[in-house]
């Protein structure tokens, strides 16, 4: 009876050590969708609901294979509701055909090279004196600083200010942080 009482107790303590782990080791949902480590960043974009604005403006701009290469990429996704955020008409306009080279602009200021999670993030900002400055594929400047003690926003070179929602969405090829506002070039 004491040895199952034992077997049990050892079974229980296995999994309250195995869960917090396995947690820890899951990405965050988006868009109320798994995102898969093993995935890169544009199997993982096309599943998430909130994400078919940006989705559909990398297929317009040719970004597929570039955001499915090997990276690694730190990109900072804007939402369908930071895309509606801009005045009527952008997205529509920046989906045209002759608009292609602009949304390429537009895109790749979304993305650095390298995988920059959170924690590195933090560390560049502190190491920093309050500012991290990141060098964007389009050639842009982008700037990440403390809004509190736990929220990191982006500040783009317009002057626009974008909070990170969701942190550190591993990808085979990368990190995506959502932002809830898209990112403008000084173009």
């Amino acid at each position: 009876m004491k040895f199952m009482q034992a077997l049990a107790g050892l079974a229980i303590l296995s999994i309250a050590i195995a869960l917090p782990a396995r947690a820890q080791d899951s990405n965050p949902m988006v868009g109320g969708m798994a995102m898969m480590k093993m995935k890169n960043i544009v199997e993982n974009a096309v599943n998430s609901p909130d994400h078919t604005t940006l989705v559909a403006a990398v297929k317009a701009a040719g970004l597929v294979d570039a955001l499915a290469g090997k990276g690694p990429f730190t990109v900072f996704a804007p939402t369908n509701a930071a895309f509606k955020l801009l005045p009527d008409g952008t997205v529509d306009m920046l989906l045209k055909p002759e608009s292609k080279d602009t949304l390429t602009k537009v895109l790749t200021y979304h993305v650095v090279a390298g995988r920059m999670d959170s924690k590195w993030l933090k560390e560049a900002i502190k190491k920093g004196n309050g500012t991290a400055e990141l060098k964007t594929l389009s050639g842009g400047k982008l700037w990440a600083m403390m809004n509190g003690p736990a929220n990191i926003v982006i500040k783009d070179e317009k002057g626009g200010i974008a909070s990170i929602s969701t942190y550190d969405v591993y990808q085979s090829n990368g990190v995506i942080h959502v932002v809830d506002k898209v990112l403008m070039p000084g173009m």
